[in-house]
């Protein structure tokens, strides 16, 4: 299994082109317009550039939700401390 320089996409070794340049690296394209693209320098191709999604873990959610709900509930004892002691 070899991966494409060009755009990421992983193939079997029989399909694609193998490059091999003259000083000796090897490039592994999945297809003619992967090689032809490469070659012409392109970069910012809309069918090699894919939006990024942000993940997060439930954990790191649950841990957040914990954090806020903590501040809250600071934030009341500190007021109703601040009333006991202004009543007195």
């Amino acid at each position: 299994m070899t991966k494409c320089v060009y755009c990421g996409k992983i193939y079997n070794i029989p399909k694609g082109l193998t490059f091999i340049m003259k000083d000796g690296t090897i490039k592994h394209f999945c297809s003619s317009k992967c090689k032809k693209n490469m070659f012409m320098k392109r970069r910012k191709v809309k069918w090699i550039l894919k939006p990024k999604k942000i993940k997060q873990d439930k954990d790191e959610i649950k841990d957040e939700i914990k954090d806020k709900i903590k501040d809250k509930i600071k934030t009341k004892e500190v007021k109703e401390v601040k009333e006991v002691k202004e009543d007195k």
